[in-house]
């Protein structure tokens, strides 16, 4: 059995914000790498997780388009999946080539054996009711949600500096893979046409 899991905060090709959470269970330590400036976040992803061999990985990008586009039935939006709307999040089809390459990635990695899916990481700070300590209203706000994050998991090891809140959103998605390993998954959406889990 795998031993990692993963979770992915999931950005433009070259901005140097693509940032992979990776949870050994058995040490009980998270560590965190990040693409850089100009380099490809996509070879970078890949070669990371060839490296780790995760069990999981979860990402923060849409994995589908609207059901219309494949033609299932009862769908008929152009913008938006079932799990969007539930959760207000954005429009695949606006993000447009970040979530055609998520999906290559998601298309490459499952060849390779490691299971994908998509996590949204605004859904889960708002099911910790992460607002309150200021989640992505300013960088002097990481240190305190961070913190937080700690509290729910105490026996585990947290290693990185939190300079950002790409580290906390990828931090939030490998709590979607923590959580789907213990079978405490909220699965949001039509599994034909694409579900985010929370």
């Amino acid at each position: 059995m795998r031993n990692n899991i993963c979770g992915v905060d999931y950005g433009s090709k070259l901005a140097g914000t693509t940032v992979i959470a990776t949870g050994c269970l058995s040490a009980k330590i998270v560590s965190f790498q990040q693409s850089k400036p100009k380099q490809d976040a996509d070879e970078f992803l890949l070669r990371t997780i060839h490296e780790v061999r995760p069990a999981t990985v979860f990402m923060d990008a849409p994995l589908s388009l609207p059901g219309v586009y494949t033609q299932l039935s009862g769908c008929d939006d152009y913008f938006y999946r079932a799990a969007d709307k539930t959760l207000h999040a954005m429009s695949p089809m606006f993000l447009g080539g970040l979530t055609a390459r998520a999906m290559r990635l998601k298309t490459a990695m499952e060849k390779t054996g490691v299971a994908v899916y998509e996590t949204y990481p605004a859904a889960q700070a708002q099911r910790l009711e992460l607002g309150k300590l200021g989640y992505k209203q300013s960088v002097g706000d990481v240190g305190r949600v961070l913190a937080f994050v700690k509290i729910l998991f105490p026996e585990w090891i947290f290693e990185s500096g939190f300079a950002s809140w790409h580290e906390i959103d990828a931090l939030l998605a490998w709590v979607a893979a923590f959580r789907f390993a213990r079978n405490e998954s909220v699965v949001h959406g039509d599994a034909p046409e694409g579900v985010i889990y929370v």
